[in-house]
């Protein structure tokens, strides 16, 4: 497999970092299928999407991989969540991938990680070239997520600190910077396998601002999803997800129109779909309903 080619692109004005993954032995047949990749709550394209989008690059689509703003080697606010904001980058991203000689604009899917399955619903509920959606582990509503993985006593500490932190924001026009744990509910298993993750990739600071909290309750994807179809959408959940239980994935799923589909994959956590056997599953599903939505794209079975 050929290195990623790295490209850069514009998002309301600020520069972002991308990778792009090219199949090899493009030149053979006519353009491509392609697919631009999301990240999660943090938005950096170095962790965990190069995995798939070699693995996507393998079965013949151009897959596009980039940093949010602000996030990894892209400019802009250091590090916020801003969901309507990376709506906006893949938007920007989009417009990119489709340029590519090789690329068939016609046949361009999203394929978005946890919080990034946020991002991909949004982004293809209002952008028409989207044709085919997959979402993994993800978030359906913000406003019922968070409140509900950080329990009843941790969401009334969270909101007090958000509110003080509200105030200091209005006043002064920073946000507290807080460890990421201290916001998004890890349980001990994916807190030490999101911790290795993070160590491989060379990733050392984990702060995250605490206007993650009113950002995230502000994003609601589950409100649009229907407006996805009749583009088809994929969602996968595992049982044993208490980062991003499976009641989200259910509730989005239920939102959601014709056509749809619902895997639920049984034993596995959230961290799980990462690596190893879970994230063999993800991507057989994700290829199959690709090649189902957008056509067979495979040049270099591997």
């Amino acid at each position: 497999m050929s290195r990623p080619e790295p490209i850069e692109l514009y998002s309301e004005g600020v520069r972002l970092a991308g990778d792009l993954y090219r199949p090899e032995g493009r030149g053979a047949r006519a353009q491509h299928p392609a697919v631009l990749l999301c990240h999660g709550y943090n938005g950096i394209k170095d962790l965990y999407l190069p995995d798939a989008a070699r693995r996507l690059a393998a079965r013949g689509y151009v897959a596009l991989a980039f940093d949010y703003k602000g996030w990894g080697r892209s400019e802009g606010p250091t590090r916020r969540l801003d969901p309507y904001g990376r709506v906006a980058d893949a938007q920007a991203a989009l417009t990119i991938l489709a340029d590519q000689p090789e690329v068939d604009p016609a046949r361009i899917a999203l394929f978005g990680w946890s919080f990034g399955c946020a991002t991909a619903v949004w982004t293809a509920a209002f952008d028409p070239r989207v044709r085919a959606v997959v979402g993994v582990v993800g978030v359906g509503d913000g406003a019922r997520w968070l409140p509900a993985v950080r329990g009843a006593e941790g969401w009334a500490a969270l909101e007090a600190r958000s509110r003080a932190d509200r105030l200091r924001r209005a006043r002064t026009g920073k946000s507290e910077y807080v460890a990421r744990s201290e916001i998004l509910y890890l349980d001990p298993a994916s807190l030490a396998k999101s911790q290795a993750s993070r160590r491989a990739s060379g990733i050392a600071n984990d702060d995250i601002p605490l206007e993650f909290v009113d950002e995230t309750l502000a994003f609601r994807p589950e409100w649009v999803v229907a407006h996805v179809a009749p583009r088809p959408l994929l969602l996968v959940t595992c049982s044993e997800d208490r980062v991003s239980p499976p009641r989200e994935m259910e509730s989005l799923y239920a939102a959601a129109r014709e056509p749809k589909r619902l895997v639920r994959l049984e034993g596995f956590d959230h961290y799980d779909v990462y690596a190893g056997a879970a994230f063999d599953r993800v991507m057989s599903e994700t290829l199959a309903w690709y090649a189902e939505h957008l056509g067979e794209a495979d040049l270099t079975r591997v």
